[in-house]
């Protein structure tokens, strides 16, 4: 592939088996993390990427490509084996994987590199969502995305370039399926991070954060609580979602 292309612009798209479940790790990497078999696993993918930025540097296109690592959602809480945890950890933030709305599950890093552009070790901290590659993708390649429709992503480069403070997302909508369970609002003038929960899980059992006894969170039906008025949290001093705000508490 880079043989081929490494003299003309290209996009290599990489979706890694690992960390998802079953975790199927190689010999060479099982019993070599302190953290078990997910640890291993981690392991191994991040050789895996290691030998794609081995080949990329090698090939001299470093300092001229744009590299995007993400997750598509946060830890698996209800993925064990006996006591082994096997789906990951989210933190301090609630929740996991399949659960619609709570920070565990959607909360994903992402990390850039471009080391001809971006400078390194910079640290933003501003709400982004995966629907925002394509649109930055797009605008890499020289490209325009369709006026005919509306978009619900938005290019990265002013963010990661410093030309602007602020995502572009106002509002992003959290879906479980094909149904609302959560929005989040990030107010402009004060640059607080607010979060409205119209459903959420159902935990079984009730303090455990998860859904262990369905294997995975629904989303609708007997296993979500319809919320009216809306859980709401205030993300910037309350990211583990601990404390629903009240209009007693929080008139404003």
């Amino acid at each position: 592939f880079y043989f081929r292309n490494k003299h003309r612009p290209f996009l290599l798209f990489v979706s890694l088996l690992h960390v998802h479940t079953p975790l199927i790790t190689t010999e060479k990497f099982q019993g070599r993390s302190r953290h078990g078999l997910y640890g291993d696993n981690v392991e191994e993918m991040d050789w895996m990427v290691g030998k794609l930025l081995d080949v990329i540097d090698k090939e001299n296109l470093k300092n001229t490509t744009f590299i995007y690592f993400a997750s598509d959602h946060g830890g698996f809480l209800e993925a064990h084996r006996g006591n082994s945890q096997l789906g990951g950890w989210n933190g301090i933030y609630k929740g996991g994987k399949g659960m619609g709305g709570w920070e565990g599950g959607i909360r994903v890093p992402g990390i850039v590199r471009w080391p001809g552009v971006l400078p390194a070790g910079t640290v933003i901290d501003e709400p982004t969502s995966l629907m925002d590659i394509y649109p930055t993708v797009v605008q890499l390649a020289g490209g325009a995305v369709p006026q005919d429709r509306a978009m619900d992503g938005h290019t990265l480069l002013p963010l990661l370039q410093g030309t602007e403070q602020h995502s572009r997302h106002e509002f992003l909508f959290h879906y479980c399926g094909v149904f609302l369970h959560a929005a989040r609002w990030r107010q402009k003038d004060s640059g607080t991070v607010w979060k409205a929960h119209y459903a959420t899980p159902v935990f079984q059992p009730e303090a455990s954060g998860a859904c262990f006894r369905r294997g995975i969170c629904p989303c609708f039906g007997d296993g979500v609580t319809h919320h009216d008025p809306p859980l709401l949290f205030n993300l910037s001093q309350d990211p583990s979602e601990a404390n629903p705000l009240s209009a007693d508490t929080e008139p404003l």
